[in-house]
């Protein structure tokens, strides 16, 4: 919980009842909570700094199992029972042991996941749905992700290659064998990218996903994508806007694919059954050490996941 708004200083862990859950809802035993860079960002001032905020309750995924049930606790897949194993995404405050959600926020977790990778899916996951159908992405097609190794692009990366695109990803050279091994042609991003992309495809870019905000990918994806409604950005809102792309997410004036986002949860947890979408975990924290994650994840050097656990 935030305390107040500034660093990763004014976090604290409190103790605090958890209700008994209402009609529609469910109660929740966190096994793990993933971490995202929207935690952050939350008590930074990002987003503002109203005093009458506090204290902030962070995070927004988690998975575990219910505990118990109000009234007519249906979720996405069905109804939802004391003991199953689920996954809860969007689920306020979810940087807890335990906590009190929707039925609707709550999907199955796949059985071939452990908590870890579950509790780190739905955010990421469906930030990459979300930006591949904005692009318009199909079957045949080249597309160019920018921050292909981080937690929304290995994602974003192992669904794009499923729907038969050729898929040019950057990163560092440290992490080109994994997003060779993940299907993706991998570029270093830097000065020179507009051209490596080009001798990587030769047959031009049909889409692009821009998953870190830099101006660099802003620009290289206006110079290198004729159709401007065939490129998106999550973070580089303040340039996005002045080339006239797609801005997805919260910022204002953004695309929040509410309806987009919620349908991907089950897409999401039936490509992880079927194997054919692997969760990358960078890290694992304890509950009371989610001031360490975020230090490490404001690096923007993490390769995955990371995770906490009550």
């Amino acid at each position: 919980m935030a305390s107040a708004y500034g660093g990763p200083e004014v976090l604290s862990l409190v103790e605090v009842t958890v209700p008994e859950p209402g009609p529609g809802q469910v109660r929740v035993a966190v096994r793990a909570a993933g971490v995202n860079p929207f935690d952050y960002k939350v008590y930074s001032g990002a987003f503002g700094t109203d005093p009458g905020r506090l204290p902030l309750r962070l995070g927004t995924e988690a998975a575990g199992v219910v505990t118990a049930v109000g009234a007519d606790a249906v979720g996405p897949a069905g109804p939802v029972e004391v003991g199953d194993e689920v996954i809860a995404y969007r689920a306020a405050g979810a940087y807890a042991a335990e906590l009190v959600v929707p039925a609707s926020s709550v999907v199955p977790k796949p059985a071939r996941l452990s908590w870890e990778q579950a509790g780190g899916l739905m955010a990421a996951g469906v930030t990459a749905v979300h930006a591949l159908e904005a692009v318009g992405l199909g079957k045949g097609e080249t597309v160019l992700i920018h921050g292909a190794a981080g937690g929304v692009g290995l994602t974003a990366v192992q669904l794009a290659v499923a729907r038969g695109a050729t898929v040019l990803g950057t990163a560092s050279q440290a992490k080109h064998d994994l997003l060779r091994d993940l299907g993706a042609i991998p570029i270093t991003y830097g000065p020179g990218l507009a051209d490596r992309v080009r001798a990587a495809a030769p047959g031009g870019v049909d889409a692009a996903a821009d998953l870190v905000g830099t101006d660099e990918a802003v620009d290289v994806s206006v110079e290198l994508v004729a159709d401007r409604s065939r490129i998106a950005t999550i973070a580089g809102f303040e340039r996005g806007a002045r080339a006239g792309i797609k801005l997805l997410g919260g910022a204002p004036g953004a695309d929040p694919g509410t309806e987009v986002r919620a349908a991907a949860r089950l897409q999401l947890t039936a490509e992880a059954e079927a194997g054919r979408l692997r969760i990358l975990i960078a890290d694992t924290h304890a509950l009371h050490e989610a001031a360490e994650a975020h230090r490490q994840i404001m690096t923007g050097h993490i390769t995955g996941k990371i995770v906490l656990i009550p």
